[in-house]
């Protein structure tokens, strides 16, 4: 049985998602780094792994998830991150990109990472908007059919796709390049902490930016460390 010594970040994170929580305030990475133990993650970051599961052990006494997620089946499960994660994504990412080139035209002279923080978010946008789609026209629809050949008991039609490790192979690098990318504007930002001369869309933009890397850490983490390992799964057992 795996306990918090054994167990990755991510798998901790995918049995009891309120562990994300824990794993952010310590600045564990538990999506795109999320294949560390605590042990190697609290190293990385000079933390004593003791803390941490300390934390994680309190969250025994507060009841439990109101949503495990690494339960759910994988059609329901693609549906909640296309119908919640990709949509957040869809609207966020033009009104972030707005908010951030009009700051950085009137602050940037004054704040000069402001205008980096626009060029790193502007080139996300357009890399991530491709991945959506990628994910959704070829990668969600084959994972569908999996779960239909084996309702079926049948094997599953693999015709001009081949297998599912080297789609998923490149979703999970382009998840890694979004998470850099985040970790870069964070930096830049100050952890997201506008100067005391920042106006109003100054405020906002760091607000939106904010809560969309913790939107984007959930979106990778059901993906990376639910969904991909599940799917890779019920493919070896229908082949």
């Amino acid at each position: 049985m795996e306990t918090l010594q054994t167990q990755t970040v991510g798998q901790i994170v995918a049995n009891d998602y309120r562990a994300a929580q824990v794993f952010r305030n310590f600045g564990l990475d538990f999506c795109c780094g999320g294949n560390k133990t605590i042990e190697e993650a609290a190293v990385d970051k000079n933390i004593d792994p003791l803390d941490v599961k300390k934390a994680l052990q309190g969250l025994k006494k507060n009841g439990v998830e109101q949503h495990n997620y690494n339960q759910w089946s994988l059609d329901f499960l693609i549906d909640y991150i296309v119908n919640n994660h990709h949509k957040f994504t869809r609207n966020k990412l033009p009104e972030i990109a707005a908010y951030a080139h009009k700051v950085a035209k009137v602050h940037g002279q004054r704040h000069p990472e402001l205008l980096q923080i626009n060029q790193e978010f502007s080139i996300m946008h357009s890399e991530i908007l491709n991945h959506l789609e990628k994910e959704e026209r070829i990668l969600f629809p084959y994972i569908n059919k999996l779960l239909e050949a084996k309702e079926k008991g049948t094997k599953a039609d693999i015709d001009n796709f081949g297998m599912a490790a080297d789609p998923i192979s490149m979703m999970e690098e382009e998840h890694d390049e979004a998470g850099a990318s985040m970790a870069k504007i964070r930096r830049l930002s100050n952890n997201f902490t506008p100067p005391e001369d920042a106006c109003a869309t100054y405020r906002v933009l760091f607000e939106n930016l904010a809560g969309f890397e913790k939107d984007l850490h959930k979106h990778v983490h059901l993906e990376n460390n639910i969904l991909f390992p599940k799917a890779l799964e019920l493919e070896r057992t229908l082949h």
